[in-house]
């Protein structure tokens, strides 16, 4: 294999490419498996939320106010991913990628475990949805500091030249999850009555989750800190070196809080939009369009199998073309799919259905292809993590979250409207686009830098 050389942005020095190493493709594949593992269980949670959470912990509301509060508790989990992803974040700069990567996926394992142990409204009365709430914001803090710390651990062992597929094999952790939470409800739903499964059925996915922790924790074990961090240990300046962690020189809020913000914006319409594809549309699908649930779950599970492969396509393509090119093409298609996508569901054709969903999801997968190394490279070693998490927590608290819930109110306040999710999307896809219009192209920067 040929070399490929390039000009280091941070050290004005030319650096040489590495072939791909043991170690690197172990780091790939530990983190991809170890935030599938964690991402089946945020996902499995936004499938229920939209379909049987309201009748078991909400009964005593009227179904729309139910499930208004069903997909508040969902939003309540982006809420918490940025609690995790600052906590987080911090801790995995100072002591080191590796550490904090198995503390959150423990923490995960547990709470979806518990909430797949909760007793209902039925039995407890209050205090079951005060149970689900608080175990969903554990799951969002678990996730808020897995999702960039499984990034950073891959990207830092990845060579110059690869980054954008490095870190594309990552993020193929949520359309996987998407497709793994979405079979198996299917699967199940299935194989028992609708009552077997609001009953226990649903349960099933979470009580699993104790044995696919025991597999995460032995895989990321296997795995070296990355060489960045391990290199800014040894550094004497501009950081200090201590006891195993590092002080960071540069100031993130007062260096990279414009660079921060910009991210946010960008990441606005892909956060807020993937999560109306996979959550509400289930709902809206199934009480308004009058799909089958086991319909929608088929076409979901079928447009996340697609979006597994754009969002490798999208990784490979910004590591030839550039970060920001592929992302503004990926922008303009989203444009054109806004306007589309609701009024194609609303056919109720399952074909028509699908290929709306495919082309959302995939498009939006394959600019989160791309998202590891966006947000990354712009941030010193010192303060990547904290960097990264906050831009991308911060998009899901802000957009994300609230997504499934405006969704519903919007539809409730318009009498059933689908314009106005169409309007709602396009919005959000103009803030995204004109953000990412001001963010450089970091392609060329080196990640063994400290600026």
């Amino acid at each position: 294999m040929v070399a490929i050389r390039h000009i280091d942005l941070a050290t004005a020095e030319p650096t040489q490419n590495a072939e791909i190493s043991p170690m690197a493709r172990k780091a790939a594949v530990s983190s991809a498996l170890g935030t599938s593992l964690e991402w089946i269980d945020f996902a499995a949670y936004g499938a229920i939320s939209a379909t049987v959470l309201p009748a078991l912990f909400f009964p005593a509301m009227n179904p729309n106010s139910a499930l208004l509060a069903s997909f508040a508790t969902f939003g309540v989990g982006f809420f918490a991913r940025p609690a995790g992803g600052v906590i987080v974040s911090l801790l995995g700069d100072r002591y080191g990628r590796k550490r904090v990567l198995l503390f959150t996926l423990i923490l995960m394992g547990a709470a979806s475990f518990l909430i797949g142990a909760l007793p209902t409204y039925e039995s407890v009365g209050v205090w079951a949805p005060i149970g689900l709430v608080l175990l969903r914001f554990v799951q969002g803090f678990a996730l808020g500091g897995e999702a960039t710390g499984a990034q950073l651990l891959t990207l830092e062992h990845a060579p110059d030249n690869r980054r954008g597929l490095f870190g594309a094999f990552i993020n193929m952790a949520a359309p996987l999850s998407q497709v793994l939470s979405n079979a198996l409800l299917f699967a199940i739903s299935a194989a028992m009555t609708a009552e077997q499964f609001l009953h226990f059925g649903w349960r099933i996915p979470f009580l699993l989750s104790v044995l696919l922790v025991f597999v995460g924790l032995y895989i990321r074990s296997k795995v070296e800190e990355s060489p960045a961090f391990e290199q800014l240990k040894r550094s004497q300046a501009p950081v200090v070196a201590k006891e195993g962690h590092v002080v960071p020189k540069t100031s993130l809020l007062r260096d990279h809080g414009s660079m921060i913000v910009r991210l946010i914006l960008f990441w606005a319409a892909p956060a807020a939009c993937f999560w109306v594809v996979a959550v509400f549309s289930l709902s809206w699908m199934t009480k308004t369009v009058g799909v089958s649930a086991q319909t929608a779950f088929l076409c979901l599970m079928a447009a996340n199998a697609v979006a597994v492969v754009t969002t490798f396509m999208g990784g490979m393509a910004s590591d030839r073309f550039g970060r920001k090119p592929t992302l503004i093409a990926l922008a303009l298609i989203m444009f054109a799919i806004s306007l589309t996508y609701f009024p194609l569901v609303a056919t109720g054709n399952p074909i028509l259905i699908f290929v709306a969903m495919a082309v959302f999801a995939g498009t939006i997968q394959a600019q989160s292809g791309i998202l590891p190394a966006f947000f990354a490279e712009p941030f010193p070693t010192s303060v990547r993590y904290a960097g990264s998490a906050f831009a991308y927590t911060g998009a899901n608290l802000l957009f994300a979250g609230p997504a499934p819930f405006v969704a519903a109110w919007l539809m409730g306040l318009s009498g059933g409207q689908v314009w106005v999710l169409t309007t709602l999307c396009f919005v959000l896809s103009t803030i995204s686009f004109v953000s990412l219009l001001t963010i450089p192209e970091s392609s060329k920067l080196s990640l063994n830098r400290e600026d």
